[in-house]
């Protein structure tokens, strides 16, 4: 560090300053300590800092299914987030949800001298037993309110409810349901505030169908449902499973929206380019990623953990995004 300062003609507390990214360093000072770092081959001794911050620069990502849209989106948020604050991000992936493997993953986060732990889709913490670590912050990316650390999600079963009441609005007598996979919370929580909904509105709640989230799944639950004519409305537990519902109704000879409408959740990319464009709940789950994130730093930066409230999620609400797949039923 100090051959560096020497050679871009700056202090050692410049230099430190540049390393660590901090903002009260100009340009063009930055630029020539930077020059000079790349000239002598320069790279900070991870090692080194952590003994004298207390810190690794590093924050532990713990998640299930990598695959899932919803996990993609926080994550992303997360990494880019972290990145702009200068720490890495390490992932931990658990595709089988057990209590060994839960366990083998925080301890592998852990071992690698992390700084605070995200825990992402709360599957995981479903594990009898299982003990988070306690030497780091944690923070939760669920929407339920059981747990002890701090914890941020969306408001699923508010999107739910949306879908319903625009449909209800809109004049049908009820609304079908084409809910995700049982054993996923997520697809729990549409299902059930689905249901309360068209109870609160003294409507009959017929029986779902159930997909696995695919479009070929959202497919057969539609040729299931479709083939009965007072079928007018149906709310769809994610938008790749809408497609599917939308490709048998093409098929069964259903005009959407004339006959049936349609809607989906989650508002993906492709959404306003169906035919027709998909009805959907839009939710920003990068800004669940970036809440969580800008709380475990806090608690990282700090030198007192930020209060917890146990049963209380932080939620971002969730938008219903209104297009042309959904309308009044015919009289």
């Amino acid at each position: 560090m100090a051959d560096v300062a020497k050679l871009a003609g700056v202090s050692g507390q410049t230099v430190s300053r540049v390393v660590n990214g901090h903002d009260r360093v100009t340009a063009e000072t930055r630029d020539r300590v930077e020059t000079a770092m790349e000239r002598l081959g320069y790279r900070a001794n991870i090692a080194a800092r952590a003994l004298a911050t207390g810190r690794f620069g590093t924050i532990g990502v713990v998640m299930f299914k990598l695959s899932a849209v919803g996990n993609i989106r926080i994550v992303e948020s997360v990494v880019a987030g972290a990145q702009a604050r200068g720490y890495s991000v390490s992932l931990a992936v658990v595709e089988d949800p057990t209590e060994q493997n839960v366990r083998a993953a925080v301890r592998g986060l852990t071992d690698r001298a992390v700084d605070g732990v995200i825990v992402i889709e709360a599957r995981i913490l479903d594990t009898p037993h299982l003990k988070l670590p306690e030497e780091v912050p944690v923070v939760i990316v669920d929407s339920r309110s059981a747990h002890e650390h701090p914890t941020f999600g969306m408001d699923e079963a508010a999107g739910a409810r949306a879908a319903v009441g625009h449909l209800i609005d809109l004049g049908h007598a009820t609304v079908h349901h084409v809910a995700g996979l049982p054993d996923s919370n997520p697809a729990e929580r549409r299902r059930a505030a689905w249901q309360r909904a068209l109870k609160r509105s003294k409507r009959v709640v017929p029986e779902s169908a159930v997909g696995d989230w695919s479009p070929e799944s959202g497919y057969a639950a539609g040729r299931q449902l479709l083939t009965d004519a007072s079928v007018t409305a149906v709310f769809v537990a994610n938008d790749q499973m809408a497609v599917g519902v939308l490709r048998a109704a093409d098929e069964l000879g259903r005009r959407v929206p004339d006959d049936l409408s349609v809607v989906g959740f989650d508002d993906l990319d492709f959404t306003p380019y169906l035919t027709p464009p998909l009805t959907t709940v839009r939710q920003d789950l990068g800004a669940v990623g970036r809440r969580s994130l800008e709380h475990l730093i806090a608690q990282i930066e700090s030198s007192q953990a930020a209060p917890v409230t146990r049963d209380t999620v932080r939620f971002v609400r969730p938008e219903l995004v209104v297009r042309a797949s959904t309308a009044a039923p015919e009289r």
